[in-house]
């Protein structure tokens, strides 16, 4: 039997994702393992729900800008974790003009969960950072909650450029 022949890709790389041996761009060993959620004690001071900690947009975003793993010059860049920001921002946008559309909009939030599972599955991102994905989005549950929200990860993007000025 002889086999089907491989298209050939425009950019010469096969162009299907395929990563060789060991599926992942370092050859075999996996970098961006995954992470238990649960063991991230720093992920419990992230909560949006009345009282508000009153150090929640400076000392515990603070905190969780150093809980981001730097080390890695290709994992967890400011640009990459903007791209998160922005769809934030974007979708409290949308519900601050339209609060009665705010059902409708969070599954499409919500999806911000498997974009930072695939960004992870990239290598682009850390299993810490999908956590805070899932973590902050988890408790969006109104208006309100996604414009804490929204704060939160403006506050937390501020001090993780501290943490990595030179990206």
């Amino acid at each position: 039997m002889t086999p089907y022949p491989q298209r050939s890709h425009p950019s010469g790389s096969r162009g299907d994702g395929y990563r060789g041996p060991g599926g992942n761009r370092s050859g075999g060993q996996q970098e961006n393992r995954s992470v238990d959620c649960q063991s991230l004690p720093w992920l419990a001071e992230i909560r949006f729900a009345a009282p508000l900690d009153p150090q929640i947009f400076s000392d515990v975003a603070k905190r969780v800008a150093k809980e981001i793993p730097t080390s890695n010059t290709r994992v967890n860049r400011p640009s990459q974790l903007r791209r998160f920001y922005d769809e934030i921002v974007l979708w409290e946008d949308k519900v601050r003009a339209a609060p009665e559309r705010f059902e409708e909009y969070r599954p499409f939030l919500l999806m911000m969960n498997a974009k930072a599972a695939y960004a992870q599955g990239r290598e682009v991102v850390s299993g810490e950072f999908a956590c805070l994905v899932q973590h902050t989005l988890a408790q969006v549950q109104d208006e309100k909650s996604l414009h804490l929200c929204k704060l939160f990860w403006e506050a937390f993007m501020g001090f993780y450029k501290l943490e990595r000025p030179n990206d």
